[in-house]
């Protein structure tokens, strides 16, 4: 009789205890957009109970006790929430959620280059945001300049000019750097004469952000972004200050010293970077000629702000640099005397940049910007020169207005760019002053929640006239649309028109550091013009309950009608001539992410197809790779350690003389070790030391009279580099 009494009471006891567990569904959506959260969690204190959301945002807890329980939900780049609830509850029902994203992590995805208050999820132009936490790893890989935070990007290439003195520019989808339009803070400050230059006298410390438009973007920013725009986007001050040092030394005899202060004093606020960056001529392949040179620069960018009300930002900013820059024979360099060959750049820059928002109303706002760039530089190798003075203004008015479906940028501006050069020799100035006054207007609209339309046009004109039909009147149609096709699935597509104004600084002309050049008659010259456009898509989810997945992969087409060409005459005289024929550019880029706990893996592959049409003659665009594998495996613990591994793969590419490069790989290893107050980091470039000089001679001739081959892989080899860096607020 005591056994059954037994048995009866534990059946009564497990029923009262099956009675009592709970079970809890909950929605847990994005407290701004009311978008689902795929992978936000929920947990009960002091209990083994959780769950993470799955494609609608939907969770379920099971088996809360009866009682009072505290339940934490979270999700990555969101501010955490707690609640306090008694189960069981009176609903049966799921309970919603709002999480309010993370102040760091919303800043992160704010751009400034479409000038729309929308999120970068919700804009139909496709915008690349290089991030504050990617520009701290790629500035310890190149803490110098900023070639390499853009040439490990899919669809970017930094394109090496000289064997010498290691000049550079941007190439974006084949197109050749003149197609880019690089700017800060979206002041126009580095074109022309500089554009050579540009990218190897950027350091990155004062960077917050760096913003990547590929294709036509020229409503906004003019004509020339014809194969796309940079855009860096410099630290503002904040109440709480910051003060960072950088020193940094390489295995190729360089040293960096960098440094950035910004805070806000009540109505006032002040930025200032200041950099040295220096280096010995470097030959790590032994065979006379300077792979890095000898280069000493100096940089400072100090900005004042001042916020007289709430509404309105006043800033004045100036930034001033000077390098010399010589590469060459190694001998020459090193004060022997001789008839040695060299190659010297020195250039001094100073422009100002003055921006005044003023909000007038909760939805409309006004924006005034002026800058004023003075740019020397000269250029000298055995028995010539060739120096000149560029100097530029940039001016513009804008009224944006942004409502809960519509948004509208409306606006005008001048630029003007004048060039003289001095001590002019035979074939004479090589003088030019140009004029072009624009209005554009931009509409953002959603008609439906799936659905965002964004349409543009731009008109230019421009003094002189090029030749074209238009007499210098160009009109710059865009559009773009944006699907939401689930809250995972996402697609974009648009396309639109540029245009060139023709210019003697091109690639081609800075080979040959513009010897033997003729004048250029605008007048005779035709402007390139363009017509492009882009579609990609974009899928995220989640791979069991940890695995971030996303992808995006993007289609692109550019034609550029009449492209501007040196062409060498019979009396060996250069003169610019439009070609018969076109250029175009097409192709793919892929980009996976996958991310596990402190350990995330990046792919990217691009695809080019990039080709000229000239007298019924196709010929594959040189220096242009057709395939571009990225692979990035980076391990990083949130103020501990981060650790990079990479690699880079380049396909064969067609050389000017018909020839074929060699495919090559590159190899890095990055390692950053976190403290309170500083880090302290190592890197491995091309760890395996390639060499575009183990593929062959990289030049011809005499060394006192050389003839360059051109340059498709890195000739300085491997270099290690290593350094500190301070956070002293």
């Amino acid at each position: 009789m005591k056994r059954y009494l037994i048995v009866v009471l534990l059946l009564v006891l497990s029923n009262t205890i099956a009675f009592s567990q709970n079970t809890f569904k909950v929605l847990i959506r994005d407290s701004k957009t009311n978008a689902p959260l795929v992978g936000a969690t929920a947990a009960v204190y002091n209990t083994a109970i959780g769950a993470s959301s799955g494609a609608s945002g939907e969770l379920e807890l099971r088996n809360i006790p009866d009682g009072t329980h505290i339940i934490r939900f979270g999700f990555v780049g969101y501010e955490d929430k707690v609640d306090t609830l008694r189960f069981p509850l009176a609903q049966d029902a799921p309970l919603v959620i709002l999480l309010a994203p993370g102040g760091e992590e919303l800043e992160e995805v704010v751009v400034t280059t479409t000038r729309s208050s929308r999120t970068i999820e919700n804009i139909p132009t496709r915008v690349e945001a290089i991030t504050l936490e990617e520009l701290g790893e790629k500035g310890n890989m190149k803490p110098g300049d900023i070639r390499m935070l853009l040439n490990e990007s899919t669809g970017i290439q930094t394109q090496q000019t000289s064997a010498t003195s290691a000049n550079a520019n941007i190439r974006i989808q084949g197109l050749d750097g003149r197609y880019t339009q690089l700017l800060q803070d979206g002041f126009p400050l580095y074109a022309g004469f500089s554009s050579g230059l540009s990218i190897m006298q950027i350091p990155p410390l004062n960077l917050y952000q760096v913003e990547v438009i590929k294709g036509s973007s020229s409503t906004l920013y003019g004509g020339g972004a014809i194969a796309g725009l940079v855009n860096l986007i410099t630290k503002k001050p904040t109440e709480e200050g910051e003060l960072r040092l950088m020193a940094n030394v390489t295995s190729a005899n360089g040293l960096d010293l960098s440094g950035f202060y910004g805070k806000k004093f009540g109505r006032f606020g002040v930025t200032v970077f200041a950099s040295r960056n220096t280096n010995q001529a470097y030959d790590p392949a032994g065979i006379g000629f300077s792979a890095i040179p000898d280069l000493e620069r100096y940089t400072a960018n100090p900005t004042l702000y001042y916020y007289p009300s709430d509404h309105t930002t006043v800033s004045l900013g100036v930034n001033a640099s000077r390098e010399e820059r010589l590469g060459g024979d190694m001998r020459y360099m090193d004060g022997n005397e001789g008839d040695f060959y060299f190659e010297q750049n020195n250039s001094k820059r100073l422009s100002t940049q003055f921006n005044l928002t003023h909000r007038l109303s909760d939805h409309a706002q006004l924006s005034v910007k002026n800058s004023i760039s003075l740019f020397n530089r000269e250029i000298a190798v055995p028995y010539y020169d060739f120096r000149g003075k560029q100097t530029a203004s940039f001016s513009e008015v804008a009224y944006s207005l942004t409502k809960e479906r519509l948004d509208w940028v409306i606006g005008a501006n001048l630029w003007t760019d004048k060039f003289t050069e001095q001590h002019a020799d035979a074939v004479g100035a090589r003088d030019y002053e140009n004029t072009i006054i624009g209005a554009f207007a931009q509409n953002t609209f959603t008609p439906v929640a799936w659905l965002v339309l964004e349409s543009g046009l731009r008109a230019d004109y421009v003094t002189p006239a090029p030749a074209n039909k238009t007499k210098g009147l160009f009109l710059l149609p865009r559009v773009s649309a944006l699907f939401h096709i689930s809250d995972r699935f996402t697609s974009r597509i648009g396309g639109g028109m540029g245009y060139k104004t023709p210019t003697i600084f091109t690639q081609e002309a800075e080979n040959i550091t513009f010897r033997n050049i003729l004048p250029l008659d605008i007048s005779q010259t035709k402007a390139e013009t363009s017509l492009g456009g882009n579609a990609d898509i974009n899928y995220n989810t989640l791979i069991g309950e940890n695995v971030t997945f996303s992808l995006n992969h993007m289609f692109f087409y550019t034609r550029l009608s009449d492209p501007l060409v040196l062409t060498l005459r019979p009396d060996n005289l250069y003169a610019f001539r439009n070609a018969s024929g076109y250029v175009d550019t097409k192709g793919v880029e892929t980009n996976l992410k996958l991310g596990y706990a402190w350990a995330k893996l990046f792919l990217g592959y691009t695809y080019t197809d990039a080709r000229q049409h000239y007298n019924d003659a196709v010929a594959d665009m040189p220096l242009t790779p057709k395939h571009r594998v990225n692979t990035v495996l980076m391990l990083e613990k949130e103020d501990n350690f981060r650790i990079g591994l990479e690699a880079y793969y380049f396909s064969r590419q067609r050389l000017s003389d018909g020839t074929r490069g060699r495919d090559y790989w590159i190899n890095g290893v990055m390692v950053e070790k976190m403290f309170e107050k500083f880090s302290l980091f190592i890197n491995f470039e091309n760890i395996f030391d390639t060499r575009q000089s183990k593929f062959g001679s990289i030049y011809s001739g005499s060394m006192r009279n050389p003839q360059f081959s051109e340059i498709y892989a890195p000739v300085d080899g491997r270099v290690i580099n290593g350094g500190i860096k301070l956070n002293i607020l």
